[in-house]
């Protein structure tokens, strides 16, 4: 099983995620992709990372916006499981024409 993160470490850390957010014991983003089909795309290639990582988000699709939460659930809070696997959500959200600005 994995440590919880403290709130430092989780402050630190989600500087570098751009869209995501902290709510309580977990972490999550709203990414609006170019279209329906890029949307979907991103939610099908995280799908595949999720089953490698073994940890599944949370996430609603509502036409080209999609939502997700992560939380480690047998730690009871946020792990660096969440956090690697948030940065890989954005790389590929990325790839898929998402901008993050800045």
């Amino acid at each position: 099983m994995s440590r919880q993160l403290t709130d430092e470490e989780i402050e630190r850390q989600l500087a570098d995620l751009p869209l995501w957010t902290r709510e309580g014991d977990t972490i999550v983003a709203t990414i609006e992709a170019p279209d329906f089909p890029a949307a979907i795309r991103i939610v099908a290639e995280a799908a595949e990372v999720a089953e490698e990582m073994n940890h599944h988000p949370d996430i609603d699709i509502r036409w080209r916006t999609t939502s997700w939460l992560l939380t480690t659930h047998d730690a009871g809070g946020l792990t660096q499981l969440d956090i690697e696997q948030a940065h890989r959500i954005n790389e590929i959200a990325r790839r898929h024409g998402v901008s993050f600005g800045g």
